[in-house]
């Protein structure tokens, strides 16, 4: 396994999941627009996220199995909504939030390690 295989995945889940973010709450900044322009335009992003999402998961699969880049996928989508959540938002995070990002975390480990 190349260290770019492994690599070029998780870069472009990462960059996936900042569209998906975008889509699915950008319009949260913008509650007086009417919601068919929401609709539309968390449409037009999320069709970008499909062209870098697509080829994460079909070059990944060369290199991780299904469970893995699911995994990887969440985690991923978790520390992204953090900091949007943070910076774009201004909502803060909160020791509920670390403790069950942390237990995530934690399933994840074992997500990537051999057979128990």
């Amino acid at each position: 396994m190349s260290l770019q295989a492994a690599i070029a995945p998780v870069f472009l889940l990462l960059t996936s999941n900042v569209f998906m973010t975008f889509a699915w709450y950008g319009h949260l900044k913008y509650k007086s627009s009417p919601l068919f322009l929401a609709i539309l335009a968390s449409w037009g992003i999320a069709f970008i996220e499909y062209c870098f999402a697509v080829p994460a998961n079909r070059f990944g699969s060369a290199v991780y199995s299904t469970a893995q880049l699911k995994t990887m996928q969440e985690v991923i989508t978790l520390l992204v909504f953090a900091g949007f959540s943070v910076w774009y938002l201004h909502e803060p995070l909160t020791l509920n939030h670390a403790v069950g990002f942390a237990l995530i975390a934690a399933g994840a480990y074992f997500i990537f390690q051999g057979p128990l």
